[in-house]
């Protein structure tokens, strides 16, 4: 029997016509190096992003060509994830975080052909300009200052073009539209590409109502950068709703994400953990008599919060939730597009009471539609889903990479049945909510029994007096190893004695010989670029 269905591919180009045509009115909202706002419509938008595809294709791009972009969040960025795709271009996104030298060999990796990039971080890219040469450098005046000679002017560039003249590059659903790198702690990053059919499913399954709850009405705020996992598939959703964005542009301090959060409320807001820790502890000092900054903020109440890549303390959701703002907690990665799951709230649970609420939103949450996902045993043998066994992670589904950019398919990555192996170790309960409990590469074994860096971390940071902690590993005679926690004091708040430490695990739940042999205090746990902790530098700080 014939499909009574209409062979219609999905693709990015429909979002980019629906949103033109739909809702030119609504508002895309961006701050400029000097916080000044800079507003545009949907219809300026539809416009300015058919004219950049238009010089693309003037200037040669063929189809599947990679155009790098290296830029802050705002509206010419917005732009460059719909003009490079419809020009046939793949959009590649360089992370300003890394090192020069990385920067340089991913663009080379990647064999990048055209560079769009900020004139404020112009001087980012002649430090790794030698490593790579870009055929054309497409200069985003950010600033507002004059482009500089030898570069070309993007705005120059878009507005010699006519929008209405402009035809999208042919395509199918299967074709790359966007490219990012992983971090790369352990090895050299590896590049994912996602095609117009991956981004279009994660989009509409990312927007249900347990997930991003996206709706017409919404004001978003990105703080997630739009160079992380393509930010999280935020602006596609926003894009495909007409949804109102708020970009912060360069200025990411607590300080000035609560001043733009106070110009233009939020009414769903994304971001890592360490931007939300930072922001609560400013908020919470100045509502202190005497602060310099008493009353000068007021949190959105009932403002949503995304927050991913990383593991959320519950002291931090309960911090927020005081306020009025309840943080949704997702994880995935860079090679599931990422959403993979959400720790929403189920009907199961209706009637649980507040500890158990937060326990659950601390959790990495449910599988999202499409999302497979398994838990393999050391033996090979998938997990019982009872809360208490512990397996690493294994995905699949039609937005979840399947290889990486001109890297040979490996029994590292990849299950001999085409699971992603994700390299979190987690247990998942009877609800299907999974509780990731390590990196494979984080856990310790102490005297054969495992311990979770984890579940430390997250209790230790619910002492009043903590900020931040981080748990390694670190050698021992008689157990092997042993858990080592570096931990980061509250401002004007002093170190808690050992004791006091032990006493609040003890309280948690933790065995004696679970309790970290000592504690060193830092005064920052180093990051990754995305905002992971960096424990491969803990360790060579502290090798035993």
């Amino acid at each position: 029997m014939h499909s009574t269905m209409m062979e219609t591919p999905l693709s990015l180009n429909h979002l980019l016509e629906r949103a033109g045509r739909l809702f030119a009115g609504n508002e895309i909202v961006s701050r400029l190096p000097d916080k000044s706002l800079k507003r545009h419509s949907y219809g300026e938008f539809y416009r300015r992003t058919r004219s950049l595809g238009a010089a693309l294709k003037r200037l040669g791009l063929a189809k599947g060509e990679r155009v790098a972009t290296l830029c802050w969040n705002h509206h010419a960025h917005l732009e460059c994830y719909f003009g490079i795709p419809a020009a046939g271009g793949v959009m590649h996104t360089l992370n300003l975080r890394l090192a020069a030298e990385e920067i340089g060999w991913i663009a080379g990796h990647a064999k990048d052909r055209i560079l769009v990039v900020d004139d404020v971080l112009l001087p980012l890219y002649r430090q790794f300009a030698h490593l790579h040469a870009f055929e054309k450098v497409l200069v985003y005046p950010f600033s507002g200052q004059p482009v500089p000679a030898e570069f070309e002017d993007y705005e120059k560039l878009l507005a010699a073009e006519d929008p209405d003249r402009f035809e999208y590059a042919p395509h199918g659903e299967d074709d790359p539209i966007a490219m990012c790198y992983t971090s790369g702690t352990t090895g050299r990053p590896k590049g994912v590409a996602y095609s117009h059919r991956s981004t279009i499913l994660h989009t509409l399954v990312a927007s249900l109502a347990d997930f991003w709850g996206l709706r017409g009405t919404d004001v978003v705020l990105p703080v997630t950068p739009m160079f992380h996992a393509n930010c999280w598939g935020m602006p596609y959703g926003a894009v495909m709703m007409g949804v109102k964005m708020v970009f912060p542009g360069p200025h990411l301090h607590p300080e000035d994400l609560l001043d733009l959060m106070k110009q233009e409320p939020p009414t769903l807001a994304l971001g890592v953990p360490t931007i939300w820790m930072s922001l609560i502890q400013a908020y919470e000092a100045a509502q202190a008599p005497g602060s310099p900054n008493h009353g000068r903020w007021v949190l959105p109440r009932g403002m949503r919060s995304l927050v991913g890549g990383a593991a959320v303390p519950e002291s931090l959701i309960r911090a927020f939730d005081k306020h009025g703002i309840w943080i949704l907690q997702g994880w995935g990665m860079t090679e599931t597009s990422p959403l993979a799951t959400v720790s929403y709230p189920r009907a199961e649970l209706a009637g649980a009471g507040d500890d158990e609420r937060y326990r659950r939103a601390a959790m990495a949450g449910v599988p999202a539609p499409l999302v497979e996902l398994r838990l393999r045993g050391d033996s090979g043998v998938d997990q019982p889903w009872d809360g208490h066994s512990v397996g690493e992670i294994q995905v699949r589904g039609p937005f979840i990479t399947g290889s990486y950019h001109e890297v040979p398919v490996s029994g590292e990555k990849f299950t001999a049945d085409g699971w992603l192996r994700t390299g979190d170790v987690a247990t998942m309960d009877a609800l299907g909510f999974v509780r990731i409990t390590d990196r494979t590469k984080d856990l310790i074994k102490s005297g054969g029994e495992w311990i979770s860096s984890v579940d430390l971390e997250n209790a230790i940071m619910a002492h009043p007096a903590i900020a931040e902690a981080a748990v390694i590993a670190i050698p021992d005679e008689k157990w092997s190893e042993r858990p080592l926690a570096c931990v980061v004091a509250k401002p004007g708040q002093e170190a808690p004695a050992r004791e006091s430490l032990d006493k609040h695990l003890l309280a948690h739940g933790f065995a004696k010989w679970q309790l970290p042999e000592r504690y060193e205090w830092i005064a920052a746990v180093p990051r990754t670029s995305t905002g992971k902790f960096w424990k491969m530098k803990l360790r060579e700080q502290f090798p035993k």
